[in-house]
């Protein structure tokens, strides 16, 4: 068998989907994405393409390291999402080839069925306790929600007093058998969140996430010391080399994205590597259906998985949602706050590949908002 080509779909809210074709009819599909910067991941590829034209889809591994340490220049996030997409793409095909889904390929399910959450609110949430109880009444065990809007380096004591009425009014929601998780999304300065977590800590959010940007991961120590808080990071982190610095701070969820981190060969990587620090994996998936079928095939398969995000009704899908480009909704249907383990072979999902043809003919040019401060300067998203 041999790939005889790599086409790329802009669709609509904001994804780009590959389609990697072989001569003997068996297709893969994967979703290689920088969120706001798709058509840049798209080029990279197309360059990637010219490699893999020929060859055989199956030698997966071969090709994650060609394609990632081929080029003298290596990683960073255009790269590696590229290269996430096609490995996607390539394992469907695997697990298409063999009649099996991936995780069978991965070593077999370690669980029957994988633990979901559901976001709640959007950047500045004012209705959350009603989202979060939506949420709960349709099944779910667990949201997640953003802690504030834009912050100052060093807030107010009223902007501090709003994020944590907002988590509590959702915990109150929720009660003590369900879950929140609070996501800083790197909003916060170190000192920041230095105030935040305590005050968090009465209200015991699953995990807070990203409480600094991903270039301040040097101060994670000092605030995993500060909290009792299992803080969480990783969706802007994009190889085990990334990883490995963070691990040794004591983080408690790695939450690397299989659109982001090179795919399903590299996020299995991660996560074995995380359990060695005693640290859960919580796949990074605001996305498609696509890159959402590869986190569960890792979910299904991986020990130290705690939780999967997923994108259903989520703000940023304004034009359409999750399934609007599959065939059969059924991989998922989330059974009491769970997806259920299928025997689908490749990643579980059919694509319905006219719906996608004709999305792409519109395409789309998202981008992530730019804010600013109250004196006008730039400030985190």
């Amino acid at each position: 068998m041999k790939i005889t080509g790599l086409e790329t779909f802009l669709v609509a809210p904001r994804w780009l989907f590959l389609r990697v074709a072989t001569d003997e009819g068996v297709t893969g599909w994967g979703e290689p994405l920088i969120e706001g910067r798709a058509e840049t991941v798209r080029a990279a590829v197309h360059e990637l393409a010219d490699y893999l034209v020929g060859r055989d889809p199956l030698r997966i591994e071969d090709h994650w390291q060609v394609l990632t340490k081929g080029g003298f220049y290596r990683g960073g996030p255009i790269l590696s999402s590229a290269v996430a997409g096609i490995d996607q793409a390539l394992w469907d095909i695997a697990g298409k080839t063999y009649g099996v889904p991936v995780h069978r390929l991965l070593g077999g399910p370690v669980r029957d069925r994988v633990r979901m959450y559901a976001w709640i609110g959007g950047d500045r949430p004012s209705d959350v306790a009603e989202l979060a109880e939506e949420q709960m009444k349709a099944g779910f065990t667990a949201v997640k929600m953003n802690a504030s809007a834009e912050l100052a380096p060093i807030d107010t004591p009223a902007r501090t007093a709003e994020v944590v009425e907002r988590v509590a009014a959702v915990r109150e929601v929720l009660g003590d058998d369900r879950d929140v998780a609070v996501d800083f999304h790197g909003r916060a300065s170190t000192a920041m969140s230095r105030r935040l977590l305590p005050l968090l800590e009465p209200l015991h959010p699953l995990f807070v996430e990203e409480p600094v940007a991903p270039e301040h991961s040097g101060h994670l120590r000092s605030l995993v010391e500060s909290t009792s808080i299992p803080l969480a990071t990783g969706e802007r982190l994009y190889s085990r080399w990334d990883f490995r610095e963070v691990m040794t701070s004591g983080i408690a969820v790695a939450q690397p994205d299989l659109s982001h981190a090179g795919g399903i060969s590299e996020v299995r990587r991660i996560a074995a590597m995380a359990e060695t620090y005693d640290v859960a994996l919580a796949p990074h998936c605001p996305l498609g259906p696509i890159a959402l079928a590869a986190s569960l095939q890792i979910a299904f398969s991986v020990p130290n998985f705690l939780i999967q995000e997923q994108s259903m009704g989520i703000h940023y899908n304004q034009q359409c949602d999750l399934l609007e480009y599959v065939m059969d909704p059924e991989p998922f249907r989330f059974q009491d706050g769970y997806a259920v383990a299928g025997s689908r072979p490749g990643l579980g999902v059919d694509i319905d590949e006219n719906a996608v043809r004709r999305a792409a003919e519109t395409g789309h040019r998202w981008r992530n908002p730019v804010w600013r401060g109250a004196d006008g300067a730039f400030t985190e998203w």
